[in-house]
């Protein structure tokens, strides 16, 4: 029989995958730093968003995943750019004039438009930390004013002088001719007017750890590259940051993919080996275009909590990462049953299977037990026909499907009830759209109508679902014609549960009302 740590080592899973290939980087041996470094970056322009929890998210798996194959200790960083400057005034913040007057200072020297934190930057960040401690991930933060002022840096950015022509070749080579002529990688930080510039270098000294030049008035200046005095443009202080800290894993978006060579190669250049990456897929709205923070498509972090739980957003997060997905609201269904169906397949499975289930990834190992015995899609389709605006309205019909079920024994399935009403009444009530039956429908509906007029069997999910199979498999082929009639006659949808357990749980004798409203033409 296998250890937990061989079934590990031979999982297929992708966070295993990914776990391997950073214990590769130390076969030989350990790392001289006594930990594996994991790093995700945030861009405190902006609020956090839903992309900033799917980074961290997946990195958390894949470190979860590492600490199961290897005993080296572990740590994760959550970098903020912060020394980054003000390009543009956030269309979604306070005192748009006041911050006008700071454009391309660093967002740490930015005053914050909502007067709590020391600065703009600070405002972001505190932001930042408060969202990842709600899900409880487990980081240490870093703020790049931080690391460039305190001297942490310090060594990297000499080194980076001394080796600016091989650095400057690198960046070169991607950027257009016209770029070319007035191209840095280090762009001073005004010492008067506090404002980050991209000009051209007059001069680096190596020796000195100095750079010269000159203003927009033409003035000259010559500052130390340390302290804090100049910023590395991003792409270079990608590389640099992970030669600084020895960054062993970084992921991200497939909008970086062609950067990771240049990335690359400047970490290689400053004498360092550069971490393994992750590329994956990007999220898509509705329309299949790219989600996007300013334009504000797609699904909020936020607006998914208000439908669902954290976790079946990290269960759609762990899905297939490198293939891109479609983020709106109706996947939110979908990701909430699957995941309660992999809780319930995980108490049977044995440690192989255990280890290559989402629920595994998302939990570390201690796997809650579902408790969800409805599935959300049926209390979706529960609370349109009961047209619900409350969850006990729900619990109503679940207490006599479930007598010894209560909100305190099943919480899954209390929240669950209460993101079920919150969801028909923002998403399903607005566009749901009933039609008339076919004669061949209104044939078949008279009949399943007469036959739970006489049943007489147990009310459960499986023995009425032969009742309704018995129906259909006269009348329809294929037999999914007979359950698309019954979704789009009964319940105004397109698809929808088992109907078998749908009139289990909503009740024989309503179900029968149900039917008799929409043979009258009632619900149509």
């Amino acid at each position: 029989m296998s250890s937990p740590r061989e079934t590990a080592l031979a999982s297929k899973a992708w966070p295993f995958e990914e776990a391997r290939r950073v214990l590769k980087r130390y076969e030989k041996a350990p790392p001289e730093k006594g930990y594996v470094l994991f790093e995700t970056g945030y861009g405190p322009s902006g609020l956090p968003h839903i992309g900033t929890f799917g980074e961290v998210a997946r990195t958390s798996m894949i470190m979860r995943a590492f600490r199961e194959i290897s005993d080296i200790p572990t740590k994760m960083i959550c970098f903020s750019d912060d020394l980054d400057g003000m390009r543009k005034v956030p269309g979604n913040v306070p005192d748009q004039e006041m911050l006008q007057e700071h454009l391309q200072k660093p967002l740490t020297s930015v005053p914050d438009p909502f007067g709590t934190h020391a600065s703009f930057g600070h405002h972001n960040n505190a932001m930042l930390r408060r969202f990842l401690d709600t899900f409880g991930f487990e980081y240490e933060f870093y703020s790049a004013t931080e690391f460039y002022r305190s001297g942490q840096f310090d060594t990297i950015l000499l080194r980076a002088a001394e080796r600016y022509d091989d650095i400057m070749k690198i960046m070169l080579k991607s950027l257009r001719e016209e770029r070319q002529q007035t191209y840095s990688i280090f762009l001073p930080i005004h010492p008067e007017t506090g404002r980050i510039l991209y000009v051209p270098m007059k001069n680096v000294d190596a020796a000195k750890g100095e750079i010269t030049f000159d203003d927009a008035d033409g003035r000259e200046w010559t500052l130390p590259v340390t302290g804090g005095n100049v910023k590395l443009q991003w792409k270079p202080d990608f590389g640099a940051r992970w030669a600084a800290l020895g960054v062993d894993f970084e992921m991200y978006g497939k909008d970086h993919s062609t950067n990771t060579p240049i990335y690359d190669g400047i970490c290689r250049v400053l004498g360092v080996r550069p971490p393994e990456h992750f590329t994956y897929e990007l999220f898509l709205d509705e329309n299949g275009q790219k989600i996007s923070k300013t334009s504000g498509n797609g699904v909020s972090i936020d607006e998914w909590l208000t439908y669902a739980s954290t976790e079946s957003l990290s269960y759609f997060m762990y899905q297939k990462p490198k293939t891109a997905k479609r983020m709106y609201f109706d996947v939110i269904p979908k990701a909430v049953d699957e995941y309660h169906q992999q809780l319930r397949a995980y108490a049977t499975q044995d440690e192989k299977a255990r280890m290559n289930n989402p629920v595994w990834h998302i939990h570390g190992g201690n796997v809650p037990e579902s408790n969800l015995i409805v599935p959300f899609a049926m209390l979706l389709n529960l609370a349109s026909v009961a047209s619900a605006e409350d969850k006990e309205t729900l619990w109503g019909f679940v207490r006599r499907y479930a007598p010894d079920a209560t909100p305190e024994t099943h919480p899954d399935l209390d929240a669950a009830a209460g993101f079920a009403v919150r969801y028909y009444n923002d998403f399903v009530k607005p566009t749901r759209q009933f039609r008339a039956p076919t004669e061949e429908e209104r044939a078949a509906l008279v009949e399943l109508r007469d036959a739970l007029a006489v049943y007489d069997g147990p009310v459960e999910d499986e023995a009425l679902q032969s009742v309704v199979y018995a129906v259909g498999r006269e009348k329809f082929d294929p037999l999914r014609a007979w359950f698309t009639a019954l979704y789009e006659v009964l319940l105004g949808a397109s698809q929808g549960p088992r109907f078998g357990g749908f009139i289990a749980l909503y009740g024989v004798a309503e179900t029968i009302a149900l039917i008799d409203s929409a043979l009258a033409g009632e619900l149509a």
